[in-house]
């Protein structure tokens, strides 16, 4: 938990303070869209290794390492901007390799935690888990908007130090052994996860949904965007915005901790996609800013009933010789799906405007 905890906290303080920096320098939301796609782009390139590292190598050591180049990545981001520069290529170039990190970072740490609980244990475990990323979600972006305001880009330096502790957090894990055969790998061990995925049409049909529904509601990465050009708050209020949606989720996941989902599970999947995209239009449409606190809250809240439902599904239905690959799988489709929703929102944004881009986004997602 600490190290999920310190991990999820640094990463949304540099998501925050990124987005503020990019814009304010380019004023372009495909720039906004850019950062996602960096971030995107190495879960495609290294998925497959990745989920077969997590089941051939030592996950807590993967998750380890993985922390430390994230604090590296900060540290380059504070360096680059003590120097001045406006061009906003090097800052894509971090955010590649903090994504690369993450890349691998995301297998281990989720096939790592059924080993930790026991199996009857397991969904309670999950709320857990992504209520303490969401109680640093809550934290990171107010305090990073306010960071912003009073220390400006010396916030990276705060992150950097969190991912550090992180990765020592995550070395002190305790997993059971595992016995690991060396042998060579095949291409059949390498696409094992896509092969079992293809062939569970449950795990199959709730990752698509998740993947098709992210992409197109898509709004967290154009928020720098609609604090400054349509609801004109500062740093602070790009801090607030970006808290909204785990102040929902928070609420939600310390719910279902205490009243996990049993029945119906397949609708209550398909009634929260539909609200995430009615949240995401009724956001693009409002102009008041308390408002557009209690749509983000509400887009978050069912966000994590989804989220806690995909999760709880994939694991408990995936052999432990799978877990790893198939969780790279869902790193495709998870992990990379609203850095995804974020580019096809600045893209869109740079050739329609911002709010029509967003807008028709969360209809298509309502629609699926």
């Amino acid at each position: 938990m600490a190290s999920r905890l310190l991990g999820s906290f640094a990463t949304d303080i540099v998501t925050v303070t990124v987005g503020w920096q990019i814009y304010t320098l380019t004023r372009d939301p495909l720039d906004l869209g850019l950062v996602g796609l960096s971030l995107a782009a190495p879960i495609f390139l290294f998925s497959l290794f990745a989920g077969l590292a997590a089941d051939r190598l030592n996950r807590r050591a993967i998750i380890a390492t993985s922390n430390s180049i994230h604090a590296l990545a900060a540290g380059f981001l504070l360096y680059y901007a003590m120097t001045g520069s406006s061009e906003p290529w090097p800052i894509f170039l971090a955010i590649f390799l903090h994504g690369s990190a993450k890349a691998f970072e995301d297998p281990s740490t989720t096939s790592i935690l059924p080993s930790l609980v026991e199996r009857k244990q397991f969904p309670t475990a999950i709320a857990y888990a992504h209520s303490f990323e969401k109680v640093a979600e809550i934290a990171a972006p107010a305090l990073a908007g306010v960071l912003i305001a009073l220390i400006g880009v010396w916030v990276y330096l705060i992150a950097a130090t969190c991912f550090a502790v992180s990765a020592g957090s995550s070395a002190l894990l305790k997993a059971p052994h595992r016995e690991r055969i060396l042998q060579a790998i095949s291409f059949s061990e390498l696409v094992g996860g896509f092969t079992y995925v293809w062939s569970n049409k449950l795990v199959l049909a709730v990752m698509s949904m998740n993947l098709v529904a992210m992409v197109f509601s898509g709004v967290l990465g154009m928020l720098p965007a609609f604090a400054i050009d349509v609801l004109d708050v500062g740093p602070e209020g790009l801090g607030v915005l970006r808290t909204m949606p785990a102040v929902g989720a928070i609420a939600v996941g310390f719910l279902l901790v205490r009243l996990p989902l049993k029945d119906n599970v397949g609708r209550t999947l398909i009634a929260s996609i539909m609200c995430i995209g009615l949240s995401v239009v009724a956001f693009s449409l409002s102009e008041i800013f308390w408002l557009s606190l209690v749509f983000l809250a509400l887009f978050g809240a069912a966000d994590m009933v989804s989220t806690n439902i995909r999760n709880t599904l994939v694991q408990m239905v995936t052999p432990e010789e799978m877990r790893g690959r198939v969780a790279s799988v869902h790193s495709v489709t998870a992990g990379s799906s609203d850095e995804i929703g974020d580019f096809r929102a600045g893209a869109a944004a740079a050739a329609i405007g911002l709010v029509p881009a967003v807008a028709i986004g969360g209809v298509i997602t309502f629609s699926l």
